[in-house]
């Protein structure tokens, strides 16, 4: 749907978070006369008010009932579909949609290379429009990687519309905004699907419709050609044009060494990508490279000169003796196995735990039996069930278990714990939401509670067009 479709329409604005500001920014820039009806918390209000705009309304109670007597509905990708209010007001005739859909209406010209996944997708899109820019290729870097697509950065500013577009977007989508791609009615140049296991269950209800969200991109966004993890199971079945990574006849890893096919292509030892996890995002985006019929081969060395990203397996430093590593980022307790599994050789201790949505910890607890680091500790609402599920396990296994009622004092204990020597390593396997904003401000309280300065830890480079 194109903004200007929404004129003469019952338009809602549901969530003031950035999204939720850049679409009203991207509504204005073309509607400035359209009556809106903002559905915010009651801390946001001051802030909507602030605006001074007499043709938008604002209200905080974003029932069934009032939900239903708009036509369109934009919504922040925060906030579920399946609500039971936006089921009633969907059902009831109105339309919701997102700010990524909005986007991908206003600019059918784009070359878009869209990349999705449950762990990787953020390092992937950096990385990719990392090694487009090395090539010479003007690429915009946006999306959940903390830039809305409306508020997409040319220089110093904000534009809708670019004066000089990139030649393409690399894109990061959650699975709360995969949808919305179909919903813009533009199909991508190159969809990337890094991995698909379970998260999210409480916006998407079950594991089997957040399998069909992420999988929305493949599906009904219909994407020119996909790029995929062929040791994915769910993956590895899907039919269609596809290029595959992680598979001895694509692009590859064998020990440190990148291979694409049969043929050496350089040693990543020193490429700033910490663990084979990560390491192997670098063949997802050559492959996709190359699918756009570029010379990925001669790119990829320029994965050495990648500036990683902050609360992704991100070294802060040395302070009391111990090495402090930030993986905030890690929001499934498969994500803290693979962070552990970096310092495998290393005495470790581990924070886990936060918010509890129900996630299953039987495999992370049976991968302590012969891969634990020398101590957990357990923090946050899911702590105790964590801890329970550990218990017995730390006996036979012979690791350290402790419980830890926040991250200050996990932080604490840790620091004790070790005495000088090892690696506290924060990869909680579980969401920040309650005791933090977002997974930002739970990494950068890590932070400070390490030593460093919060804020020097925090900036993605190359957000926007360049």
């Amino acid at each position: 749907m194109l903004i200007s479709q929404l004129e003469d329409r019952r338009v809602a604005l549901w969530g003031w978070g950035r999204e939720g500001r850049a679409a009203y920014r991207a509504i204005r820039a073309r509607l400035p006369a359209l009556a809106l009806t903002l559905f915010c918390n009651n801390d946001e209000v001051a802030s909507a008010n602030a605006l001074d705009d007499a043709r938008l309304a604002i209200e905080t109670q974003a029932s069934a009932g009032r939900l239903s007597a708009f036509d369109v509905v934009i919504k922040s990708p925060g906030i579920s579909p399946y609500r039971p209010e936006a089921l009633v007001a969907a059902h009831q005739g109105a339309m919701f949609i997102g700010g990524t859909a909005l986007w991908f209406a206003e600019h059918p010209e784009a070359r878009t290379l869209c990349v999705t996944g449950t762990k990787g997708k953020s390092t992937t899109t950096a990385l990719l429009a990392h090694l487009l820019r090395a090539g010479g290729h003007r690429t915009a870097l946006a999306g959940n990687i903390g830039l809305p697509l409306l508020e997409v950065l040319d220089g110093p500013q904000a534009l809708l519309d670019p004066p000089s577009p990139p030649e393409f977007w690399a894109i990061e989508l959650s699975s709360y905004q995969t949808r919305d791609v179909a919903a813009g009615g533009t199909r991508p140049e190159v969809a990337i699907v890094t991995n698909i296991f379970p998260e999210h269950l409480d916006w998407h209800g079950s594991e089997q419709r957040y399998i069909d969200d992420k999988l929305a991109l493949l599906g009904e966004a219909k994407p020119r050609i996909a790029v995929l993890n062929a040791n994915d199971p769910l993956l590895s079945a899907y039919q269609g044009d596809v290029r595959w990574f992680n598979r001895d006849d694509g692009w590859h890893l064998r020990g440190d060494a990148l291979y694409h096919g049969e043929r050496f292509v350089f040693d990543t030892a020193n490429v700033p990508l910490p663990g084979r996890h990560n390491r192997s995002n670098l063949c997802a985006v050559l492959a996709a490279i190359e699918a756009l019929g570029l010379d990925a081969a001669a790119l990829a060395p320029h994965a050495a000169t990648f500036q990683p990203l902050p609360h992704r397996l991100q070294t802060l430093g040395t302070c009391d003796g111990l090495t402090w590593v930030n993986d905030s980022i890690s929001t499934t307790p498969h994500a803290s196995l693979a962070a552990l599994d970096v310092y495998r050789e290393r005495r470790v201790a581990l924070l886990v735990g936060g918010h509890d949505r129900g996630l299953d910890w039987t495999a992370f607890a049976d991968a302590m039996a012969s891969q634990a680091p020398a101590a957990v500790i357990t923090m946050g609402d899911n702590g105790p069930r964590i801890h329970a599920l550990l218990s017995e396990v730390a006996t036979r296994a012979g690791f350290a278990l402790m419980a830890a009622p926040d991250l200050a004092a996990a932080v604490d204990q840790a620091r004790a714990f070790l005495a000088g020597e090892g690696v506290v390593l924060m990869s909680p396997g579980a969401p920040s939401f309650g005791a933090y904003r977002d997974y930002t401000e739970r990494g950068r309280h890590f932070a400070g509670l390490a030593g460093f300065d919060p804020e020097s830890i925090a900036a993605i480079a190359g957000l926007g067009i360049a």
